[in-house]
């Protein structure tokens, strides 16, 4: 039987924090039809044998291989997942569950696809963890055009078919509501609690910032150019091929005028413009064949649509 709600939890080298956080789920959903999916992303401490010596029929274990990273784990969890929703949340118990009915009540009620958490009062260090996460929020909001507050909240609630079609490759889990604008969701914000972590220590650090950087490169393109790459290579291409004919042009002009151009630096500069140009023009040309590829050899559509409403007879 399918349960209403799934709650996904990724978890590497989290011992001591199980039996805790499974209690707190239990306690905050009573009377929800649930089920507790716990991803263990290849631990190294007792974190598994914890996870094997819970007695509890709503929990399902997904032991990955090896370290694969949250993105990876989280997207396990999501395509084992079975629920109408699928809750996602951190298991170092800084996240609480007893947020997740007030969330779930929003999604319902205003038919969103996406609901969001904000830490309204993070219980984190100042300068390691906040200072550099409000930078990445507000670089994100401003490159990506979607403005949510706190991209790095784990805890937030999915409708099953966006949760499914989100695609978490790499390390995109913290560019999750921009994937998800990408599929055309609704999503909404709201605070949420946030607890100081009590047992072990946080694996992320300053260490991730060109990880950050990198993935938000590969969002920007997603979001403007995916289903239409020769419109940002092709554009470039143009103007590149554009620049270097008028170059070429004008050395051709002084040339017919007696100067010497062979050896100057603006020949290099043509030649490698219009060389530029085509590449880009021939490479877009080559993206955009393979993206018709990527939707018509798995019979996808270039476009979603949410609902479709058919008026009564009266």
């Amino acid at each position: 039987m399918q349960p209403y709600l799934s709650i996904v939890i990724c978890v590497y080298n989290e011992e001591g924090n199980i039996f805790p956080m499974i209690e707190q789920v239990e306690r905050a959903l009573i009377g929800y039809d649930f089920e507790l999916v716990y991803v263990n992303d290849g631990s190294s401490d007792r974190t598994l044998a914890e996870l094997k010596s819970v007695h509890n029929d709503r929990l399902v274990v997904v032991d990955l291989q090896t370290n694969y990273g949250q993105s990876l784990a989280l997207a396990a969890g999501i395509d084992v997942a079975r629920g109408q929703f699928i809750i996602t949340m951190d298991g170092d118990l800084q996240n609480d569950p007893s947020d997740i009915p007030m969330m779930l009540q929003r999604a319902e009620e205003g038919d969103y696809d996406l609901v969001a958490g904000i830490r309204a009062n993070r219980q984190d260090g100042a300068l390691l963890r906040k200072l550099p996460s409000r930078i990445a929020n507000w670089i994100i909001r401003q490159t990506s055009d979607v403005h949510l507050k706190d991209y790095g909240c784990a805890l937030k609630v999915f409708r099953a078919d966006l949760a499914k079609s989100l695609g978490l490759y790499g390390e995109l889990h913290r560019f999750i509501p921009v994937l998800a604008r990408l599929e055309g969701a609704r999503m909404t914000q709201m605070d949420v609690k946030h607890h100081p972590r009590r047992i072990g220590q946080s694996k992320y650090g300053l260490g991730r910032t060109l990880k950050v950087i990198s993935d938000l490169i590969l969002m920007l393109f997603m979001k403007k150019y995916l289903r239409k790459p020769m419109h940002l290579f092709g554009n470039w291409g143009l103007i590149a091929l554009g620049a270097g004919l008028l170059v070429n042009a004008y050395l051709f002009v002084l040339k017919l005028m007696g100067h010497d151009i062979w050896g100057r630096p603006l020949l290099i500069l043509g030649t490698i413009l219009v060389l530029a140009g085509i590449q880009l023009i021939t490479f877009g040309i080559m993206t955009e064949l393979q993206m018709r590829t990527y939707y018509e050899s798995q019979d996808k559509k270039p476009y979603k649509i949410r609902r479709i409403y058919k008026s009564e007879l009266v």
